[in-house]
């Protein structure tokens, strides 16, 4: 380990890590909206992906299909567009932004309207 400014212990300063994650918090918000979905019958299975550069949420109708929306963090876009990217079925960007809750709003719209009919 190495001392870094203001006498600050670094273990492996400039390291970059080995696999991007989902913070608790995100990953709660996530898992609510999963479920809030599999109870108005709309998803039935998920999948995660922990990648080096990017961590995805895939949520699937069925097992066998393409998933129906994927939410993806990739924090090397944080500067730019925003870390979280929420994709459609065909693969479509249908949001991008800096926080979570923005970018899950379209689903959650989704959302109200099948507990609507």
């Amino acid at each position: 380990m190495a001392a870094g400014p203001g006498g600050t212990v670094l273990a492996f300063p400039g390291a970059k890590p080995s696999q991007v994650g989902f913070a608790r918090e995100e990953l709660m918000r996530i898992l609510d909206l999963y479920g809030r979905m599999v109870a108005a019958g709309e998803w039935r299975d998920y999948a995660m992906d922990f990648g080096r550069d990017a961590a995805s949420f895939a949520a699937f109708r069925r097992a066998a299909e393409r998933p129906q929306a994927r939410v993806e963090k990739r924090p090397s876009l944080r500067n730019k567009q925003g870390m979280w990217t929420l994709f459609g079925e065909h693969g479509q960007i249908l949001k991008r932004g800096h926080e979570l809750a923005g970018v899950l709003a379209p689903l959650e719209r989704r959302l109200v309207k099948a507990i609507d009919d």
